[in-house]
């Protein structure tokens, strides 16, 4: 998930279906085989609507910081996702809301992720959390929209870093490039006013390759710090694998030009929130 503080339909841009052979040679055999099958399916099923799988890939990367939005997390552990980009490319309002957003150095942006075919994608957290009214089949909550309301909460697959590729049976849920459209659309003019434009901001996703804006230092400071926790393979994925808006120039590349951004902490009443 994107920049998670306290996620339009759910969608997969490749789904694949999985394709069931029957192996038994008489009725009896063949008769059991599916009725255990479907048993199964169900109690999967019936699994999956009590617990959700998040995938963190900024500062959702640490357990400490995942375990301040899901205290009841389980299963905490790292994964890929392939075909997507990591970007800082659009504006937060609880950045400018908290006051640690520079609209003067164009030092505002947050986390997303963008679909690209054949991208080699980032690592990410992977974790179980309960289903407590988050998703209705398969369908994000009032309260999840609200959680992470500029984004596009979807379904994707991943693999777990021990696995040689992704299984399609194995999803979770990130949060993903937008439109300003889809934003109105759900919440209206009079909340784009009051979230963004009372803050000198005429787009959340306009922004383009060329636009300048940069990412939110005090969030870039927390959001390496969480992958740094985690060990070198998911901090490498972060500083290599992770973008500016030109989709170039990597954040290792960007933090070697301003080291200083890893000396920018919060305000000391944002010291928890946003120390990684």
């Amino acid at each position: 998930m994107g920049r998670t503080d306290a996620p339009a339909n759910v969608h997969s841009p490749s789904d694949s279906s999985t394709i069931l052979a029957e192996t038994a040679t008489d009725k009896e055999s063949s008769s059991s085989s599916s009725s255990s099958s479907s048993s199964r399916q169900h109690e999967e099923e019936d699994a999956a609507d009590d617990r959700i799988t998040i995938l963190g890939f900024g500062s959702l990367l640490s357990e400490k910081s995942s375990r301040l939005t899901f205290p009841n997390l389980t299963n905490f552990r790292l994964g890929r996702v392939p075909n997507y980009r990591r970007v800082f490319c659009h504006p937060a309002s609880i950045f400018f809301q908290r006051g640690i957003a520079d609209l003067d150095s164009l030092q505002i942006s947050s986390l997303s992720t963008e679909y690209e075919e054949g991208h080699p994608g980032f690592v990410v957290s992977i974790y179980e959390v309960p289903n407590e009214g988050m998703m209705v089949n398969d369908i994000p909550s009032q309260a999840y929209l609200e959680r992470e309301e500029e984004f596009d909460i979807i379904r994707v697959p991943f693999a777990e870093l021990n696995e040689n590729k992704v299984a399609s049976s194995k999803t979770g849920i990130i949060c993903a490039r937008s439109t300003d459209e889809a934003y109105l659309k759900r919440w209206g003019v009079d909340r784009f006013n009051e979230n963004y434009k009372r803050f000198g901001l005429d787009t959340i996703w306009g922004w383009s390759k060329d636009s300048g804006i940069r990412p939110c230092a005090v969030y870039l400071r927390h959001c390496y710090l969480s992958a740094k926790s985690m060990g070198d393979v998911c901090l490498d994925s972060f500083l290599d694998e992770t973008f500016l808006a030109d989709r170039t120039t990597t954040i290792r590349e960007y933090l070697e030009t301003h080291p200083e951004i890893l000396e920018t902490e919060p305000p000391p009443e944002l010291a928890s929130r946003y120390g990684g």
